[in-house]
């Protein structure tokens, strides 16, 4: 059964999945998680953090801009992914922009999905034309920097930003600056990710969701979900929070705190090609769960997921594909902040310390600590049983 949320537009399917109480097995798993936190968690990113908020929620109006022009266009138009690449670019560049702006005695380092070489050629000249306006007109909507209007090669300079390779040492922004373009493309869900990385270690994320309903997506109440645009933030030691986009203060949220399987939900990947649904559904049989998945686009199922909305995340991307660290820095601290665990198919905590890439087993699974022991059980269980069926 599928329903689909208004302006927000989340597709329900549901399928739960949560688990029983923990035991001994789970207790290498949470030192790990723990494991390096100790001096990172002592430290304040307040300055960061703010820095990041301001980039996240300018990138967010541009996107909304973007998307907004194109649902009102024609048919043809929506299947052209030029609307997309302006917002990509221009997201990218806002976020370049205000955190060097925000932070100029700190060294700079972005990790970043875009970089400009299409935009050089000959043929990228009338997007990088587009790109520049709307960076400029964002920029001057916003009145907080009075400079110059950007030049063309300002837009490419900000963009290149981007080509750092991160790693173990010092500081790394890492930033997904439209993750879900296809729900982006639908008028769905999409987020702007920005994470910072400090030796190696996640520690502050900014999830930036423009159509997320500010209530739970769980609720039956439909006018619960007419206000949208949820801005989630977290820092290493200090917790998790969700404001609005329009910017009232901030609350506190915590994961689910649900044990018992069959009344759990879990999200997966809107998109059939983005993980194994066929997988989850097996991990959800051995559970007993008995609601529907809730499939839903981008790093936005990390803040429902934050905030209680469902209780568990499955991610299962096919074989060959690698996972980059800007699909879930960002969500991965604003879980685990709010009380959740994040590892992958083995248990172990991700790393997003080796470059632009994860090095992990099989996928991604995302609960509370109450629930995780059974879900890795099941996870294992479920692995096993296609690996014996092929």
């Amino acid at each position: 059964m599928a329903m689909m949320l208004s302006s927000g537009s989340i597709n329900l399917l549901t399928r739960s999945v949560f688990y029983s109480k923990p035991n001994i097995e789970a207790k290498p798993v949470f030192s790990l998680l723990l494991k390096g936190r100790t001096v990172a968690s002592s430290m304040s990113y307040a300055k960061e953090l703010a820095a990041a908020k301001k980039a996240a929620s300018l990138a967010a109006r541009l996107c909304q801009k973007v998307q907004k022009g194109l649902l009102q266009s024609d048919v043809q138009s929506k299947s052209d992914k030029s609307p997309v690449t302006v917002a990509d670019y221009g997201s990218q560049v806002l976020v370049s922009f205000v955190l060097k702006r925000e932070l100029p005695f700190e060294s700079f380092s972005l990790v970043a999905e875009e970089d400009s070489g299409d935009l050089r050629k000959q043929e990228g000249q009338e997007t990088l034309q587009r790109i520049t306006k709307i960076v400029n007109d964002t920029l001057d909507s916003d009145g907080a920097y009075n400079e110059f209007p950007l030049s063309e090669e300002d837009v490419l300079n900000a963009i290149d930003s981007g080509k750092s390779e991160g790693g173990s040492r010092g500081r790394h922004w890492v930033l997904d600056p439209i993750d879900g373009t296809k729900g982006f493309m639908r008028g769905d869900q999409y987020a702007i990710a920005l994470a910072l990385l400090d030796q190696g270690k996640v520690v502050l994320g900014v999830l930036s969701c423009p159509n997320l309903p500010l209530a739970s997506i769980a609720s039956s109440d439909r006018h619960a979900h007419d206000k949208v645009g949820c801005l989630f933030s977290a820092q290493v030691g200090w917790g998790t929070y969700m404001q609005s986009l329009d910017g009232a203060p901030p609350v506190k949220v915590h994961v689910s705190a649900t044990e018992n399987p069959e009344e759990a939900s879990f999200f997966e990947s809107y998109e059939a090609a983005h993980s194994l649904h066929d997988l989850s559904s097996s991990i959800a049989d051995i559970l007993g769960v008995k609601a529907p998945p809730v499939r839903i686009d981008s790093q936005a199922k990390y803040g429902a997921l934050s905030r209680g909305d469902g209780a568990i995340y499955l991610r299962f991307p096919h074989k060959g594909y690698r996972e980059k660290i800007w699909d879930h820095a960002a969500g991965c601290i604003v879980v685990t902040e709010a009380g959740g665990v994040v590892t992958d198919a083995a248990g172990i905590p991700l790393d997003f310390s080796k470059g632009r890439y994860l090095d992990l087993a099989t996928g991604i699974i995302v609960t509370n600590k109450k629930l995780m022991p059974a879900l890795l059980k099941a996870v294992r269980e479920s692995l096993e049983a296609k690996a014996s069926a092929l």
